[in-house]
């Protein structure tokens, strides 16, 4: 039944956007025409935006929301039918494989800033996040200073390893700092003990110590190395026609109030495939970016 009222919300935001049918299409829309077929990249472990579930299936908040963005293809198109295809993508390999084609949506747990605008394009905002650390409590590290010295981890390709390299050089903190592939290869490092702290956005961290061998053992650090961060769905720059129907259908979603029930699907209740809750309530921030959807990169807009 969510799903379904997801899917027509889709499908109205559909009527916000241009008709494609009224004029030539270009870009995206006139692929997604010819083929007959939509390629949404997704991540494997960025719960619970995107992810596998235990039939290797890719679900998620971010999935939830891209199924809105392709119903509103398939109706601005006038489809009877739009085969959706499912392309695996990391954090090294997302923008390139956006850049080139290769997919149409990347939904996952994405940042939107202003670098990243010179290479693509984001949909609205549907999550504000921070950097943080998580470390073993045994560790009694506190605050980003106690980190000076030690070894850290971060994923490849993300904002969050270039925040930690800055800061450590800022501070002059000489922290050994790793690149992992993924974020379950960064936080199998922490449990392993081949480094004492994993950066990365603290709700992706909250999500990988709710689904660990020990949740009680780790602690998420108060000290951040960003302010709030904008995630957003990505598709390739220059391509108007295309953005529109997917601001349309989003914007669609974020105003209705079927986006409390996906959130509380997704981050107040149990979520497969171990049935855990994270438990992080709806904030103001994102309550007023749902309100008043928007795509910029700025974390002061928000």
């Amino acid at each position: 039944m969510r799903m379904t009222r997801i899917i027509v919300a889709g499908c109205l935001a559909a009527a916000f956007a241009v008709p494609a049918a009224a004029q030539e299409l270009t870009g995206t829309l006139k692929k997604i025409k010819d083929t007959g077929t939509i390629t949404i990249g997704y991540r494997e472990s960025s719960v619970p935006f995107s992810y596998l579930d235990d039939n290797q299936k890719p679900v998620g908040f971010a999935m939830d929301i891209c199924a809105a963005i392709v119903a509103a293809v398939k109706g601005n198109l006038k489809l009877d039918k739009l085969e959706v295809k499912y392309n695996p993508v990391t954090s090294a390999t997302r923008i390139p494989l956006i850049a080139n084609g290769t997919v149409d949506l990347e939904c996952g747990s994405t940042t939107n800033n202003v670098e990243r605008q010179k290479q693509v394009s984001f949909t609205n905002t549907h999550f504000l996040t921070a950097s943080r650390f998580v470390s073993k409590k045994a560790s009694n590290i506190k605050s980003i200073a106690d980190l000076a010295g030690k070894t850290v981890v971060s994923t490849s390709g993300t904002t969050n390893i270039r925040q930690v390299t800055e800061v450590n050089a800022a501070k002059g903190l000489n922290i050994n700092i790793l690149p992992a592939k993924d974020h379950a290869e960064a936080f199998l490092m922490v449990e392993t003990d081949r480094a004492v702290a994993f950066v990365m956005d603290d709700i992706l961290l909250a999500s990988l110590v709710a689904g660990s061998k020990d949740p009680k053992a780790y602690v998420i650090s108060d000290d951040a190395f960003s302010l709030p961060e904008p995630y957003g769905i990505m598709l390739r720059r220059e391509d108007a026609p295309f953005k529109a129907v997917a601001d349309g259908a989003t914007a669609a979603l974020y105003k209705s109030p079927e986006i409390v029930t996906l959130y509380a699907k997704w981050f107040q209740s149990p979520i497969p495939p171990k049935n855990l809750n994270l438990d992080v309530p709806l904030g103001a921030p994102l309550k007023k970016a749902f309100a008043n959807p928007t795509d910029s990169g700025d974390p002061a807009a928000y």
